[in-house]
This record gives structure tokens, sequence and C-alpha cells, in this order.
């Protein structure tokens, strides 16, 4: 079956256009939306649209930059519609035409550069962290016990007082003790 996805930004723009390419494309239903584009949210019509794909089936889209605004925004757009067995095919990009073997190429290499793109990204970040350990920089919380109460909190420890007591004079929970032991 054909889905079709048809959005413009404001009231007063109309849909006719994108609604007679899709009939003509043989879409089967259409959904309909007037919507701004500035952000990949707000596009409960696509989300519907893409729900309602299933094995086989095909969105056709009746024009590509009504649909998405970034090449990150497409390509997950393409993954979620291949996660459910269905293909896409832009009207107005026959480049975009995910059930010919050419659009499944640039598919796949679409994907590949979000990979690509990815890895990067998380090599930098560890790059980052490690650089931030080498000069002293601490990870996680801030610790609760300055230097010297840690000092205090354990020689107390060893002289047998529990851990609650220490914690409430201390003014922190029991557990921030306790991890001290281990």
């Amino acid at each position: 079956m054909k889905i079709g996805y048809a959005r413009v930004s404001t009231q007063a723009q109309s849909l006719d256009r994108q609604i007679g390419a899709l009939n003509g494309a043989g879409v089967a239903r259409i959904f309909r939306e007037k919507a701004t584009g500035k952000t990949v949210r707000g596009r409960p019509q696509l989300e519907k649209a893409i729900d309602a794909l299933g094995t086989d089936d095909v969105l056709v889209i009746a024009e590509w930059d009504r649909a998405t605004r970034s090449m990150m925004d497409g390509i997950a757009i393409m993954q979620r519609v291949a996660e459910r067995g269905a293909t896409v095919k832009v009207l107005d990009k026959p480049w975009i035409d995910l059930t010919s073997p050419m659009g499944k190429g640039i598919l796949a290499f679409l994907s590949a550069l979000a990979e690509d793109e990815r890895e990067r990204i998380t090599k930098r970040a560890n790059e980052g962290r490690e650089a931030a350990k080498a000069r002293g920089v601490k990870f996680g919380p801030k610790s609760k016990l300055t230097e010297h109460q840690r000092i205090v909190a354990c020689k107390r420890l060893s002289a047998g007082d529990s851990c609650r007591s220490i914690a409430k004079d201390m003014g922190v929970s029991h557990s921030t003790i306790s991890r001290m032991t281990k």
C-alpha cells in the first residue's frame, strides 16, 4: 500500500499541489499537515503516516523539503520507515526512491555517513574525557565531604562509631559514610 505525506508551513498555504501529485502517484491514504518545519518535532501527521506503514508499504512524500529540515532528520525518517519493513519514495527527488536499487544504494551511503559521524563524535568525546582526566579533572558528583571530614570520619569508623552517628554529626546521609568503607 502507498501512504502519502504532504505538509505546508502555514494555515494560509495550500496543500493542493502536493495532494494532486500524491493522488497521481496512486497513493491510497494521505496524511496532511499544516505546521512549521523549523524543528523536527511537531509533525504528528508524519509520525502517524510512518506508524501506519506495514511490511512492503511505501511512504510517498510529495516534496522532500516538506518532510524534513536536515540530513540527519531525513536519514532518521528513512531508517524508521525501513525498520517497519517499508520503503520511501519522494516524488520531487527521484533519486530518493528507496524502492529502486539506486535509491537503496543512496540510503546505504547516507547511513554510512551518519554512522561515520556518530563514530567521530564518540571518538572526540572520549578523547576529551581522557584529556580532562590527564589535567586532573574529576568526573561525577562533587564529594559531600571535605578531605578533613573524610579523615575524621575514617578515624571515627576505626574507633567503632556507627555510620549513622558520624553522618548525623557531619550533616550527610549514612550511605555517604558507608561508601567510604568500601
